[in-house]
């Protein structure tokens, strides 16, 4: 089991090239993949979503990529010595002109506009793709390391809640007989402090029939308790099961709820309050199993 939580860092250093990526794994219903890339790096987005992809199923992911060319020759700077010379000439003039100090001195010159001219060396997209798709793995390989481990966790906590609620659900199947006994006891002495006398058992047994059909609860926890042991097969799990839990979860809900409306008994009603308690606890972790 895997959780939908994780993070990683991959940097790789090659071929004059040096490459980051940071990735950040949140739940989410899909597999969604959001990249912030520079606009000179936009080629390398298939490439990220492939390496991505191929580690997880689902969960949001935020992608921060950098690429830095590392070679001090990559950087080439230039000068035009023209219009260099152009702004030098109109100093002296204005200097002259004005009767003040010429203090224009090569280091202003450089700084002026259109005057230097710095370019950087070709991108090799092919090399940078693949130095791209190595980090991406690096990072990927702590992302899934730590999913992993908050895996185990949920595992646990999951396990705990599963087997709170089975035992609820033995006391509801424990408490269930009960009902309609009690039932014919309380109308039986309804009837008594009537004044009914004479009551004809077949009438009296036939009713206290309706009472335990409408009452009856014997499908609804047969279906919990299989739903409880399919969750239990999916906490080892290794492929993706955080769908097929969530639709188990919403399954017991439902059992539940009809269980809570059918069986009219005080005790009963406490249990399904907790045995609902328990199943909206499993649903809120299980909202991050991948």
């Amino acid at each position: 089991m895997r959780s939908m939580t994780g993070c990683g860092n991959g940097r790789i250093r090659k071929d004059g090239w040096e490459v980051t990526a940071e990735i950040r794994t949140v739940n989410h219903r899909f597999l969604d993949i959001s990249l912030r890339l520079p606009r000179n790096l936009v080629f390398l987005e298939q490439t990220i979503r492939n390496g991505i992809g191929a580690r997880i199923r689902r969960g949001h992911a935020d992608v921060f990529l950098t690429v830095r060319n590392t070679e001090t020759s990559a950087v080439q700077a230039e000068a035009d010595f023209d219009l260099a010379a152009h702004y030098l000439r109109i100093a002296a003039e204005l200097a002259e002109k004005t009767g003040t100090e010429n203090d224009m001195t090569v280091s202003r010159v450089l700084r002026m506009e259109g005057v230097t001219s710095v370019t950087e060396r070709e991108m090799d997209q092919e090399k940078v793709a693949a130095l791209c798709a190595e980090a991406v793995d690096v990072a990927m390989d702590q992302v899934v390391a730590m999913r992993e481990k908050e895996g185990e966790n949920l595992r646990d906590d999951l396990d705990t809640h599963l087997k709170e609620a089975a035992a609820l659900r033995e006391k509801i199947l424990a408490r269930a007989p009960g009902v309609v006994a009690d039932y014919r006891e309380k109308l039986e002495t309804r009837l008594k402090a009537m004044g009914a006398e004479g009551i004809d058992p077949q009438r009296l047994a036939q009713e206290v029939a309706i009472t335990a059909d409408r009452c009856a609860i014997d499908e609804e926890l047969s279906r919990l308790l299989s739903h409880i042991r399919q969750m239990e097969t999916y906490l080892d799990a290794k492929e993706e099961i955080g769908k097929k839990m969530d639709f188990l979860i919403q399954e017991m809900n439902r059992e539940a709820n009809t269980i809570g409306s059918k069986a009219s008994d005080a005790e009963i009603a406490q249990h399904v309050v907790d045995l609902k308690s328990e199943i909206e606890k499993l649903r809120e972790q299980i909202q991050n199993v991948e």
